[in-house]
């Protein structure tokens, strides 16, 4: 699950190199120097999981035992010190939980977690978990930049909106991997080779983020998957008084919140997953429906920019197809001859740069603007500033040169999720006629970025999984028809398989669906959460 804070109030996901892409809620839009800058957010990709289209996915996923094992009392009982840190209005505090728990005195893991109280503490309904996704999104950083302020009045003033991050995340001991150097020459390898010399050169970059992890990271490594990051979650319920979970999980959040209700079944309280992913679905299968999701979007963009003036991929009445043609050619262009961006640090933007910026700017319409002005500076004046700024915002790249450890925990923990979806370079170069058929612009470079848990240092250990909660209460799925990350389709699947599960749709673009402008997906879920109204059978919305 390659979710991927998300400042602002749009939240989207974007993707990754680590298996495909982050998956997280999209990023708002805000003004910066007179153009539109997507002020982080992340192009969150599913996890992928399992190796192949026909992996057969285990049966559900089972639950833990009701009683608190001994080993663990001392984290379930531990009272969490709040204090003040430094942003108006919220608290924050460290709780401490087993690093394996298995072994729950070998070593413990301190992880960040943000709180803001419910303004009306006397209808107080209790404390909302909140998830962005990623995996590798801070939850903390979503809950003080847009959550505590941005989620509905009556919803803050109910709720005590808290946030963890996830072990091996932002503020929770998170994993380091490449210098800020180091992951720019990553991040600019060419992930569409077209000879031996370039497919070796890619293969180098993976194996060298792999061992980089490896190195700085050698405990955490083992104990950044999900299944643990749902059990600390459990930990956290308990910690905050609560004896039911109230949760808000998008994107890879989806992901995290189905895990923990298949862990935890008898203390799911009201449960709210959107943009959800399929957790039955091998890697293959998942990143080849991603890679068709992100053209469909691309077509959708197509669509938009043909009616504005000068839209640099064609004319009114161009089809999406001569469109993506154009688009494809001018990728070739930069392979060859990258453009100026002027970058204090020299960089140009290539291929691998721009892919990313343009796949970015699919998590939401709202950046659609933006990607059209960057397109036309680029292909028409020869200057790439706009497409790398989309790229850099993508990777959560600072202006001094450093990056956020969003990639390094997206990796961390997707690989250790599930299997590879490719594990040589021959089986990619096999499935390439397979996702060039999804998607002819995207698709070659979405094949390639599948193999980088080919190298990981530690061996999956998960599997694809049906998970069906048996027991749990209900559970709101929210799909969006033409969400590019998170396909519509995997929405319905995991409605299907929870127990409880009760599908909401959005008919609409974009990534997720709660808070981006529906009246009715917005007044369906706050119903559900505060009043424990579920949505009608088959309930859609636009």
């Amino acid at each position: 699950m390659h979710t991927r804070p998300i400042p602002g109030p749009s939240r989207r996901p974007r993707p990754s190199r680590s298996l495909l892409l982050p998956l997280l809620r999209p990023p708002r839009m805000v003004r910066a120097g007179g153009a539109l800058l997507a002020a982080a957010g992340l192009f969150v990709s599913a996890c992928s999981q399992g190796g192949s289209t026909t992996a057969t996915a285990q049966a559900g996923l089972a639950a833990l035992p009701r009683s608190t094992p001994a080993a663990l009392t001392s984290y379930y009982t531990q009272k969490l010190a709040w204090r003040e840190c430094g942003v108006p209005g919220f608290e924050c505090a460290t709780m401490k939980v087993p690093r394996d728990y298995a072994r729950p005195d070998s070593g413990t893991v301190g992880l960040a977690l943000a709180r803001k109280k419910a303004t009306d503490q006397g209808k107080r309904l209790g404390s909302l978990l909140v998830n962005p996704g990623g995996p590798g999104g801070s939850a903390v950083g979503y809950l003080q930049q847009y959550a505590g302020t941005g989620y509905p009045a009556e919803i803050r003033a109910r709720y005590d909106l808290v946030a963890v991050d996830p072990r091996g995340v932002a503020g929770s001991e998170p994993v380091k991997c490449l210098s800020g150097p180091q992951m720019d020459a990553y991040t600019q390898t060419d992930i569409t080779p077209d000879s031996q010399q370039e497919r070796n050169a890619l293969v180098d970059a993976y194996k060298r983020f792999a061992e980089g992890c490896g190195r700085q990271s050698p405990a955490l490594l083992r104990h950044v998957s999900t299944v643990e990051a749902a059990r600390d979650m459990d930990v956290l319920r308990a910690a905050l008084g609560e004896r039911k979970l109230t949760y808000v999980g998008a994107s890879y959040g989806t992901f995290l919140g189905a895990t923990y209700a298949g862990l935890f079944p008898n203390r799911v309280g009201r449960m709210v997953l959107d943009g959800a992913m399929d957790p039955a679905l091998s890697a293959r299968k998942l990143n080849e429906d991603q890679t068709a999701g992100f053209e469909g979007a691309f077509e959708s963009f197509v669509k938009d920019c043909l009616r504005q003036t000068n839209c640099p991929l064609g004319v009114p009445g161009t089809s999406p197809e001569k469109a993506g043609q154009k688009l494809k050619a001018f990728f070739g262009k930069l392979d060859a001859s990258p453009l100026p961006t002027g970058d204090s640090g020299g960089r140009k933007l290539g291929e691998a740069l721009a892919m990313t910026g343009v796949i970015a700017a699919m998590y939401d319409q709202t950046a659609w603007p933006q990607l059209r002005e960057a397109l036309t500076s680029a292909m028409r004046s020869g200057d790439g500033a706009g497409l790398l700024l989309l790229s850099d915002t993508y990777y959560e790249r600072g202006a001094n040169g450093q990056y956020s450890n969003l990639m390094f925990a997206n990796a961390a923990v997707n690989c250790l999720d599930l299997p590879p979806a490719f594990s040589t370079p021959q089986e990619v170069r096999d499935a390439l006629p397979a996702f060039e058929k999804e998607s002819p612009v995207f698709g070659k470079g979405l094949a390639w970025a599948s193999l980088n848990c080919a190298y990981w240092p530690v061996q999956a250990t998960g599997r694809p999984h049906r998970i069906e909660a048996k027991g749990s209460a209900p559970i709101v799925v929210v799909g969006t028809t033409r969400d590019p990350a998170t396909p519509y389709a995997w929405a319905r699947s995991l409605a299907s398989q929870l127990s409880g599960g009760r599908l909401l749709t959005y008919d609409g673009d974009g990534h997720t669906a709660y808070g981006r402008g529906s009246t009715c997906v917005d007044s369906a879920i706050d119903a559900y959460l505060l009043r424990g109204t579920l949505p009608s059978q088959g309930k859609r919305c636009s």
